[in-house]
Parts: C-alpha cells; sequence; structure tokens
C-alpha cells in the first residue's frame, strides 16, 4: 500500500518527466529540457532526452521501495545502440577509463542523481539506457525498464572531430533554420530563400532513419554502426542517401520537365515536406528534386545530426565527364554539338555543401571546410555520391586526396576547350579559355541575409600564375596561345530580359587588327535547364560579315522562348565568330536569365505563440497569356507545416489574385514564411515574410 502511495506521489512530482518503472527502481531523465538546453537540442525536443557527445547530461534513479543498504552493492549502467541492439557498452564508474562512457553518482532523498560522461568520439544514435543493481555475488537485485536518448555530434566539445570554435558560426551553421540558396548567373544571381527545419517535429528521428536505409546498414548494421563515430563516414553516407540513385535514399532526381507523378523541383521550400514524406511511405523515394534541393535536404539532415554545415553555389560549374580536368565543346561549321554519348557541359549553376570536420584519415592540413555534394552526377567507389572532399585541397590541386577531388576540382577550375570537327572527322583545337569555369562561388553570409564571395578558397585568381601552376599539378599542360592572338573580338551583351517580354541581345565583333577580316558569324538561342539540357532552339542567324567592327543585334520575342523555355527560365545566346583564316575561331556563351515576378506577403495579427495569424498572399500575372492551375505552397520553421492552396480558374494576363492563409506559429523566435507559385505556363515565383514571434503573454 505504501508502495502505490509513493509510486501515485512521484507522478506529481515529475508530472513533466517520462516514467521507465520496473520493481523498485525507476529511472527519470534529470528534466528533459535542462539537458536539452544545456546541449542546444531544446527547440529540437522538450519532452524527450537529446544530448551532444563529449559533454555530461543527468538522469535520475528512484526507488519506490526501501531496498536494504549494502555496501558490496553496485550499480551498473548499460548502454544498447542499434535497432537490433547490436552494440553493448557498460559505462564505467569511474573516469579513469580515458576516451571511454563513464558515469558518477550522488544520493539524495532516495534519489540518485546519475551523470553520464560521453567520449568526444562517442557513437551517434539512438540509445537505450537500463540500470542495473547487483548484489556483492553479481547476482541482479533490480533493473530499470530501458529508457532511450539521442546522443549527437557536438561542435562546441574542443575534442570532437566537428568542433568549430566560433559561437556566431555555430549560431549559422548549426542552429540556423532558415537559409538561403543562391540561383541565376554569375553576373545575374538570384535568391531563394529554403526552410531548413532541422529542429521540426520528428525530424531527428528521420534523419536517423536515413542512415538506418543506407545499404551499409541493411546488409552489416554492426559494422555500420561502428563507424558513426566518424564525420567522414556519416557525411559521405548522407550524400548518398540523400538521392535515390542506388538505394532507398530520399529524393529522385529529374531534369526532363516532365513531373507529373510528383512535384516540380521548383515546388519546394524546404526540406521537412521531403524527409516526412520518405518517412511516412516507408522509405520510398519523393519524387522530384535537383541540385538545390538535394543540397537544401542534406544541410538539414547534418545540421539535425551536429555536424556544422552551409550552402554553397558554383555559377558556370562545370561537369566533367571523362576526368580529364577540362569540358571539351565539339561543334561542326554549322554550329551544331556532335559530341557523342554522354558529353562535358557547364552548368549555369551549381549547389552543393560543405561541412566542418577534422580529417585524420588525410595528411596535415586538410581539416576545415569539406565538399559533400548529394547530386548524382558521376559515381564514387561505385554509388553516386561526393566527398567530403576538403576544400584546401581543391585549390593547391592535390587530386590524389580522398574523396573525389578531381571530379571538385573540374567543377571550379577545369579549362573550356572548343573543338570544330570537319565533315571527314578531323578534329582541330581552336580555343583553351581558363576564365569561364568557376565564377562567384557564393554562399550565405553568418552576419545576414547577403551573399558571402567565396572563390578565394577554391581556387587562386582566374589567369594567375599560381592558377596556372596548380592546374598544370592537377593533370593537364596548359593550353598554347592562338597564332594571332587577339585580332578580333567577340562580345555578347543584354538588357535585363523579363520573362514575358520582347528583349535585345547584341553581339559586338571588334577588329583589332590593321586589315579588314572577313568572317561568318551565327547566332543561336535556345531554352535550356540551368545544368545546361537543351530543351529548343528559339532562333538561329547567320550572317556574313566584314570586320573593322560589327554590331549584330539578335531580338527574342516571347513568341519565340515562351513555349519552349524551361522551369529554370534560361536562355543561352551562343555566337560563333569564323574568320577566313580556321585558327582563329572564337565562340563566346551567355546565359540570360528571364526575371521573375515576385509575391507580396502581407502578415495580419499579432505574432504570438498558438495564436492565430493571418497571412494575405497576392500576385500579378506578368505574361501575355493566361495561367491555369495555379497553387500556392506554404511553409516555415516553427510557424506551419507546408500545405497548399489552389486557384480555381483562369489567371488572365495583367490580373491580380490574392488567397488568404491562416495558421498558429509553434515556436517563439525570428521565423520565416516561405510562399512559392506554380502554374502551367509559369512556375517556381517565390515570396517570403519575416515574421518575430513571441510566447505567451
Amino acid at each position: 500500500m505504501l508502495c502505490a502511495k509513493n509510486r501515485v506521489l512521484i507522478l506529481s512530482i515529475h508530472i513533466q518527466q517520462i516514467q521507465f518503472a520496473y520493481h523498485k527502481l525507476k529511472l527519470y531523465t534529470s528534466s528533459c529540457y535542462e539537458n536539452n538546453h544545456a546541449h542546444r537540442t531544446e527547440e529540437m525536443d522538450v519532452e524527450r532526452l537529446v544530448v551532444r557527445r563529449g559533454q555530461p547530461f543527468s538522469v535520475v534513479l528512484q526507488c519506490t521501495e526501501h531496498i536494504p543498504q549494502h555496501q558490496d552493492h553496485q550499480l551498473n549502467l548499460i548502454l544498447h545502440l542499434g535497432k537490433n541492439n547490436e552494440v553493448v557498452l557498460k559505462v564505467s564508474d569511474s573516469e579513469q577509463d580515458h576516451g571511454k562512457w563513464w558515469f558518477s553518482q550522488r544520493n539524495a532523498q532516495g534519489e540518485v542523481m546519475l551523470t553520464l560522461h560521453s567520449p568526444a568520439d562517442a557513437l551517434v544514435g539512438l540509445y537505450s539506457m537500463t540500470v542495473v543493481l547487483l548484489s556483492a555475488d553479481g547476482q541482479i537485485l533490480e533493473q530499470t525498464k530501458p529508457q532511450t536518448f539521442y546522443l549527437l555530434f557536438n561542435p562546441w566539445c574542443k575534442d570532437d572531430s566537428v568542433y568549430l570554435p566560433s559561437e556566431e558560426l555555430l549560431q549559422e551553421y548549426i542552429l540556423n533554420e532558415n537559409g538561403i540558396l543562391y540561383q541565376g548567373s554569375w553576373d545575374d544571381i538570384t535568391t531563394v530563400p529554403w526552410n531548413f527545419g532541422q529542429f521540426e517535429k520528428d525530424v531527428v528521428d528521420i534523419c536517423f532513419e536515413v542512415l538506418d536505409n543506407s545499404p551499409t546498414a541493411l546488409k552489416n548494421s554492426e559494422m555500420d554502426i561502428a563507424n558513426r563515430g566518424s564525420p567522414v563516414y556519416v557525411s559521405r553516407t548522407i550524400t548518398a542517401m540523400v538521392n535515390a540513385n542506388d538505394d532507398r535514399g530520399v529524393v529522385s532526381g529529374r531534369w526532363d520537365g516532365e513531373y507529373s507523378d510528383g512535384v516540380a523541383p521548383t515546388r519546394w521550400t524546404g526540406s521537412v515536406p521531403i524527409l516526412r514524406r520518405w518517412s511516412e511511405d516507408g522509405g520510398q523515394k519523393v519524387r522530384y528534386g535537383q541540385c538545390w534541393v538535394f543540397t537544401g535536404v542534406a544541410c538539414t539532415v547534418l545540421r539535425c545530426l551536429g555536424i556544422p554545415t552551409r550552402c554553397i553555389t558554383n555559377y558556370s560549374s562545370a561537369h566533367d565527364t571523362d576526368a580529364n580536368i577540362s569540358v571539351d565543346y565539339l561543334f561542326n561549321d554549322q554550329l551544331e554539338s556532335v559530341s557523342e554519348g554522354r558529353k562535358d557541359s557547364i552548368w549555369n549553376y551549381h549547389c552543393w555543401v560543405e561541412s566542418w570536420m577534422k580529417r585524420d584519415d588525410l595528411p596535415e592540413g586538410y581539416n576545415g571546410w569539406q565538399v559533400l555534394d548529394p547530386t548524382p552526377q558521376e559515381r564514387s567507389d561505385g554509388v553516386f555520391c561526393c566527398g567530403p572532399c576538403p576544400v584546401r585541397a581543391v585549390k593547391e590541386g592535390e587530386v590524389g586526396l580522398k574523396y573525389d577531388t578531381p571530379f571538385v576540382f573540374s567543377e571550379v577550375n577545369a579549362d573550356l576547350i572548343v573543338w570544330i570537327v570537319h565533315p571527314d572527322g578531323e578534329r582541330i583545337q581552336v580555343s583553351q579559355n581558363s576564365k569561364v569555369i568557376g565564377r562567384n562561388i557564393s554562399t550565405k553570409s553568418v552576419s545576414g541575409d547577403f551573399r558571402e564571395d567565396i572563390t578565394a578558397n577554391y581556387k587562386y585568381p582566374e589567369g594567375s600564375m599560381k592558377e596556372r601552376e596548380v592546374y598544370k599539378k592537377a593533370g593537364r599542360q596548359v593550353g598554347q596561345k592562338n597564332k594571332v592572338p587577339g585580332q578580333l573580338e567577340l562580345f555578347i551583351k543584354h538588357a535585363p530580359a523579363v520573362h514575358g517580354t520582347d528583349f535585345d541581345v547584341i553581339i559586338e565583333v571588334y577588329n583589332a587588327g590593321r586589315e579588314d577580316t572577313d568572317a561568318q558569324l551565327t547566332v543561336t538561342s535556345n531554352a535550356i535547364t540551368y545544368n545546361s539540357i537543351h530543351r529548343a532552339e528559339c532562333q538561329r542567324k547567320t550572317t556574313s560579315l566584314t570586320v573593322p567592327a560589327h554590331k549584330e543585334v539578335l531580338r527574342l520575342q516571347y513568341d519565340h522562348y515562351g513555349a519552349c523555355v524551361s522551369e529554370h527560365h534560361m536562355i543561352r545566346v551562343t555566337a560563333l565568330l569564323q574568320p577566313t583564316d580556321q585558327d582563329n575561331i572564337i565562340l563566346q556563351e551567355t546565359n540570360i536569365p528571364l526575371k521573375m515576378p515576385v509575391l507580396h506577403i502581407k502578415i495580419i495579427g499579432k505574432a504570438i505563440v498558438s495564436r492565430k495569424l493571418t497571412a494575405h498572399i497576392s500576385f500579378n500575372n506578368p505574361l501575355p497569356a493566361s495561367l491555369q492551375g495555379g497553387v500556392f505552397t506554404v511553409e516555415g520553421a516553427g510557424l506551419t507545416e507546408a500545405k497548399e492552396i489552389k486557384t480555381h480558374g483562369k489567371i488572365e494576363p495583367g490580373q491580380a489574385v490574392t488567397v488568404k492563409f491562416s495558421f498558429k506559429p509553434t515556436r517563439a523566435g525570428l521565423r520565416k514564411l516561405l510562399v512559392d507559385f506554380d502554374s502551367d505556363r509559369l512556375r517556381d515565383v517565390k515570396g517570403e515574410a519575416t515574421i518575430i514571434v513571441r510566447t505567451k503573454m
């Protein structure tokens, strides 16, 4: 009877704590909130224990009945890790075993506070903890029911291999749930807001579920778990699992514009709906993603696990398919591509992530930022993954270092080599350009919502002696200059191009020589995707000219490009100048992003946790054609889960449409509401509203 009263009393005292009862011993978290707050995970959960390695945390052991005290009685603490308890750890009651788990205990008023100390290289994962009371002869007298807790990497711990000694950087690269992804082109950079949501409900469970579904984990769980103390291993696994090419990965990539059996990549505004859909569907791949989607999801998972991570955009990014550290363009004299099979290309931009970690598996000097690319491009060790590759190794041309350094080096520092293939098959190199690839490499600044240029982290100044030395070290000979350098020059210029309007592209040809030169100028405009997939030719124009100097104007009308432009709203203009002397062939390309309208968002009401707010979202159709099938997608970490609002009927040219959306914020702090609009003829229209949410009064 007394025992029952004690149990009721314990429940009333620990009403917010999780109870684990077995016989006479009960194990409690010593306040999940206090532990999680100390470990900077309280935004992730306050009802479950989520802690970081290398930092102590406490639990409370209580007895519901009097157990005779005996000096030979001993408490043992056992940890299990893995779905089937593959790894078992006995926690020592002494810190003499350096680098291992240990615990200390303090007795007070029938309770025992156990403080657990994990090593800084402990395995990350979901642990099960049991406390056992042993007699002097080793017999089990009592034991608790298991209690679970998550253990994460700890970038605040100086002995952890992901340690980052800057609170400002950690606030951004671990704790910030709102991000910016950079798109557009190198000379016209645009931004896309992204909701990482690494602290949203159940996201931590899904992140470990992703690891548990990797091929290695499914084949040999014990070996997989044994490697989870290494951020190199974990991050490489994540890059493979974010794409669904080889495994039970998260996102399926598609670039052909056909997305009717899924969600268009441009529709996504954050990672959480993608991760939840993957988990709820039992590990079925989510359709569809492209590079920025893979990047956003990878950043969410890595930040959630405790690895400092940031999103990177590389403009004019090379995709070198044959690993020769150059991009080879093959044309016939009609400016038609004659590359066979898989061909090299230059992506208008490409996104990946960098994660911060030590590289104990490499020679000294390659710690710090590591490139990880989850977009499936080329196989690495037989799997579609890339990295971790040290940024410093890329800059110094050390392409022999793992992982995938030659591929990343090519992305930022390959040379563009242009070849003309004659009808008899003869192939002649007509130019080698070292200044085209790897421009304005960008990431979000830690100081606010603006761009930080980190190109100098990846490469020495283009054309400098040092840059050419590195290129040669990486395995390529520096090409010879043309025999008659600089006699003809070719430039492509254009004003800002607004989607739905006509605009001019100006091709200028200059002759720096003393004599007039006869030449043929061929200009094409093509609708392309951001990663250089050709959709359709809009226009082609060929002009014979005599140069001292010449200007050609190509007018691009909406009627030319409107029906074939991709969801990335990109037009590529290519100009080929062929003088009488074939050795002086000049090719220039420019990618023209079509400027998009913006969504206007007005928030009505006071932003307080659990109090209803209303958002008014408005949009004007800028096209000279009607839109159908309009849908707004709204989401925001700490504000609302992803929801869709459909429009009804057609949206005529110039017509304004306004929708209303109500939601209740769930967490206080600086939050962002992200909105996307898609329709049949216009996609990827974005908008955002910043909201400061306060706690209840």
